[in-house]
């Protein structure tokens, strides 16, 4: 217990703490969240009306300086918290759920704050992206986040498009205004057949996971409400017809003309096709 206590003295006065914030459900939160809330001298919240109501949840007091930490205004507020950073006061940030600097405030007093030399922390807590990924049905092993697609329909497409090989499973935020026309771009440029799931409320009463194909999914994305999390199946894996004897022994009889040695030439077409040297070797020897 001594070491415990010792423990939670460090962590206490880390400069910058990051909070994992509940999704939706306030019992997600962490107990560091919550000391971190009431010992914090300065709160900096997405929404203060909404950090209002957790706290209240929580049965927790803000003990500090409360102050609006959102898009409209981390530029310029971002210089302020430095400040006091540098100053040594500890600053919480905590976003409307999910991890700060993840698609939400933080990024920027994160990187002043690395730039002053000040600890930054993090008190882990709830993730949209790993929730919608654990719950979609797809794999998990590798993936990638991608945030919010482009606004414009010109180049969300070309965003899309730019993104239909990838073979790690895709995660993507949307507005519920923008997700119909997300949807049907997506199944434009990935294939209606793409496996994906639309997960929406996540941890909150009206907790939805639909799952299908983007083509299924895109026909009634306009009802999808709340905040949503789009998990998208990687593209397949191309397998490449294996070519005849007869046209691999083209391939190596073409680069030896080039001036290619032959022991270079079977080397260089089994690469090509993915194949063992050995029967490009014989193919070519036929």
């Amino acid at each position: 217990m001594r070491d415990r206590r010792r423990w939670d003295a460090t962590i206490a006065h880390v400069p910058l703490i990051l909070l994992g914030a509940p999704l939706g459900n306030p019992e997600d939160a962490s107990p560091r969240l919550r000391s971190v809330l009431a010992t914090a001298d300065v709160v900096a919240a997405e929404d203060t009306r909404r950090l209002g109501r957790l706290a209240q949840a929580l049965g927790v007091t803000v003990g500090g300086r409360l102050v609006s930490y959102f898009e409209g205004n981390e530029e310029r507020r971002t210089p302020e918290l430095a400040d006091l950073l540098a100053a040594g006061a500890t600053v919480a940030v905590v976003t409307d759920g999910g991890m700060p600097s993840v698609s939400d405030p933080g990024f920027r007093l994160v990187r002043a704050a690395v730039a002053l030399g000040v600890p930054v922390s993090v008190a882990p807590g709830p993730s949209a992206v790993t929730t919608a990924l654990a719950v979609s049905g797809l794999p998990c092993d590798r993936f990638c986040f991608e945030g919010f697609p482009p606004r414009k329909q010109g180049e969300r497409r070309a965003y899309f498009a730019s993104l239909a090989a990838e073979p790690r499973t895709l995660v993507f935020f949307e507005s519920p205004h923008r997700i119909e026309d997300t949807m049907r771009d997506l199944a434009t440029a990935f294939g209606a057949d793409r496996p994906a799931a639309l997960c929406r409320e996540l941890t909150k009463t009206y907790e939805e996971i639909r799952r299908g194909t983007l083509g299924d999914l895109a026909q009634d994305a306009a009802s999808a409400r709340g905040e949503i999390t789009l998990v998208v199946g990687g593209a397949p894996a191309v397998t490449l017809e294996r070519p005849t004897d007869a046209a691999l022994s083209a391939s190596v009889a073409d680069l030896v003309a080039t001036g290619t040695s032959k022991k270079d030439a079977i080397t260089e077409v089994a690469t090509r096709f993915g194949l063992p040297r050995r029967e490009v070797y014989a193919a070519a020897h036929a």
